[in-house]
């Protein structure tokens, strides 16, 4: 096992793409006014870079394109663009002088420019954005000024012609290619006090997630504290099913062993160790690490030990259920993105 694949960081995103291809679908399937936003480029200072998106419909809007200032009358145009089912087309610039001292200023020297697309043109488009959910691929949009957009994921092709104004920009570009890279996945491996509060911190960061739990009991202590949508990842099943699970399907970028039961760790980290997963987070002190790996062979430590953390978490302060998944969290989005650990 190659130390270099325990500190290589992900593909990362702007924002949480998936938080808003799903809202897009509750969209699609509730038949509401509706439109997606895609940051096409961006030029100085911007909360944005191209790639962003964000869903405006009439029962507001998931994501971000500025601190809160613009989406008023971003949201306004884009139920404009719903009604008229046709793209639009925004500059939005804050390089002036004087809009920086102006009432409704943000703040940023910058220039981003937006398509809006009403998600009525978009059929089938929940089929592809399924796909992308279930991490089947990377998801390419080439977008033409005229109003042609071609979609791809995996092998899944889908093409839409939209009405289209003229671009209101000088712009030197007539199409643009965006690409949004599947979303980083982990596996929790026990259903402890910890997964509660860890679960909407990772997914409210963009991660795929997944619990094993074998045991009954702490399957139904989840269900009662988290919510419907963490309650739904939660599966039973031995973890030494590790091996037999991935052995024909795409690998998670990490696990997190957290059963608070040694055997059930020993078990799991036996099976990990198999796999190449480059981030594998183990629950507990350095000394419970210590008395795993004296029953584990020593071919078995060897694989693990370039990518374990162990303790996982970084160290923050404080005690407690929520801080552990505070610090799991932060330290999951500082290996994704590639930012060093402090020692």
């Amino acid at each position: 096992m190659s130390a270099d694949l325990a500190t290589t960081p992900l593909d990362a995103e702007d924002g949480n793409p998936g938080l808003v291809f799903e809202a897009t679908l509750d969209a699609l399937y509730e038949g509401r006014r509706a439109a997606l936003a895609v940051v096409l480029e961006t030029e100085g200072s911007t909360y944005t870079r191209a790639g962003t998106v964000v869903l405006f419909s009439d029962h507001g809007h998931v994501g971000w394109l500025s601190g809160g200032c613009l989406e008023p009358e971003i949201e306004r145009r884009a139920m404009q663009a719903v009604d008229g089912n046709t793209l639009a087309w925004m500059e939005i610039d804050t390089r002036d002088d004087d809009a920086l001292f102006a009432g409704n200023a943000v703040g940023c020297r910058g220039r981003q420019r937006v398509v809006l697309i009403p998600l009525a043109a978009l059929a089938g488009i929940d089929g592809m954005f399924g796909r992308w959910l279930r991490g089947e691929g990377t998801l390419e949009l080439r977008l033409h000024s005229d109003g042609a957009l071609q979609w791809r994921c995996g092998a899944m092709r889908l093409s839409h012609d939209i009405a289209s104004p003229p671009v209101d920009w000088e712009a030197p570009r007539a199409e643009w290619q965006l690409q949004w890279r599947r979303a980083p996945s982990v596996v929790v491996l026990g259903a402890g006090p910890e997964a509660a509060p860890l679960l909407p911190l990772l997914r409210g960061l963009g991660w795929r997630v997944e619990i094993h739990e074998p045991r009954e009991r702490w399957r139904e202590r989840l269900a009662v504290v988290a919510t419907p949508d963490q309650r739904s990842g939660a599966t039973g099943g031995s973890s030494t099913d590790c091996r037999t699970r991935w052995t024909n399907a795409p690998l998670p970028d990490a696990v997190l062993v957290m059963h608070h039961n040694f055997e059930l760790d020993r078990e799991a980290l036996d099976a990990l160790a198999a796999t190449a997963i480059p981030f594998i987070g183990l629950l507990g002190p350095g000394r419970r690490r210590d008395d795993l790996f004296t029953v584990l062979p020593p071919e078995t430590r060897a694989s693990l030990s370039p990518r374990l953390r162990s303790p996982v978490g970084l160290g923050l302060g404080g005690r407690g259920p929520e801080a552990i998944a505070l610090s799991i969290a932060a330290q999951l989005q500082a290996w994704r993105h590639g930012v060093p650990e402090l020692p």
